[in-house]
């Protein structure tokens, strides 16, 4: 009996051993590719292994909509990436990133509010797989009218605007540039040659990769990393350049006030955005920012863009998207 009572308090010890809250954790929202995932959450783990940081993917339509229906009830602590556009719209339920040293940044790509920084400028090109093209026996276009072309018929791949960013700034690249109403009967015809509209920005180039289709409206990294892994594509622009959007991360309202959330945010804005960029996506936000990866198209034409961070412009047009 007093061998049990002797052991008593070390079995209570276990037990309320199992009871313990355990490591902090931390939950970041991405709209990242999983590679560019992984490749954070293994620099998280290192620097942080006194936390639990899990990142979790959405597409960027899911999660701009999911963001804005939970507002600060959300179990998100930080986004670590979200289209400037769809930031805009949920400003209400961001901390305030004053704490954050900002001068790092190029001046153009940080708001006035800072309720979000930039963590990357993605843009977009047209993706060829000639291989398919060839085959076929079809020319490489040289313009978004030869896209529509009926000897171009189910080889085409797009993101859907209403998902993706990707698919929006290729949208809103030719309502600037050609008006809204001869944009929307361009995409009519467009849509005619359309394999498949995708629900991330990734599609287009996924599908190229597995001979799928043919030519893509795509990232322009996500591209050159399939030629760097020896995939036989290759990437041309149009007359109208390179159409482009920034991504924002931030720190859901209340979640700042955590030690765990200021620390993995400061890291991640900071550091993680660096290697990320040293790794794939090199369009510059940072000042100091140098370098480039390999086959990486260089000087290219910005396309016309104003008006790309207009929520309710994008809404509008969205909702005028049929496909």
């Amino acid at each position: 009996m007093k061998n049990l009572l002797r052991l008593f308090p070390l079995v209570l010890l276990l037990a309320l051993g199992g009871c313990s809250k355990g490591s902090p954790r931390v939950l970041i929202f991405s709209t990242s590719e999983d590679f560019r995932i992984a490749a954070a959450q293994e620099l998280l783990d290192s620097r942080f292994p006194e936390y639990e940081i899990v990142i979790d993917y959405y597409s960027t339509g899911s999660l701009a909509a999911k963001l804005k229906a939970e507002g600060t009830q959300t179990e998100c602590d930080i986004i670590g990436e979200l289209e400037s556009g769809y930031m805009e719209g949920i400003l209400d339920f961001l901390a305030d990133l004053s704490f954050i040293d900002d001068s790092v940044f190029l001046e153009e790509l940080v708001p006035s509010h800072r309720r979000y920084l930039p963590f990357y400028k993605s843009t977009g090109c047209i993706a060829l797989n000639e291989s398919f093209l060839q085959a076929r026996g079809l020319p490489v276009p040289s313009s978004y009218d030869d896209l529509t072309r009926p000897l171009y018929k189910g080889v085409l791949s797009m993101p859907n605007p209403k998902s993706s960013g990707t698919g929006y700034f290729f949208l809103k690249n030719l309502v600037n540039v050609r008006g809204e109403e001869a944009a929307f009967a361009y995409f009519d015809r467009f849509a005619e040659n359309v394999l498949q509209f995708t629900t991330s920005g990734s599609g287009p180039v996924n599908a190229l990769v597995q001979g799928e289709a043919g030519i893509g409206l795509g990232m322009t990294f996500q591209v050159v990393s399939q030629i760097n892994q020896g995939v036989p594509l290759s990437i041309r622009f149009f007359e109208e350049g390179s159409p482009y959007a920034a991504y924002g991360a931030s720190i859901i309202r209340g979640r700042e006030t955590r030690p765990e959330v200021r620390e993995v945010f400061a890291y991640y804005i900071n550091e993680v955005s660096r290697v990320d960029k040293e790794l794939f996506s090199p369009e510059r936000i940072f000042k100091d920012q140098a370098g480039t990866i390999p086959n990486y198209p260089a000087d290219v034409k910005m396309a016309d863009m104003e008006g790309i961070e207009n929520l309710g412009e994008k809404e509008r047009l969205l909702a005028r998207w049929p496909y």
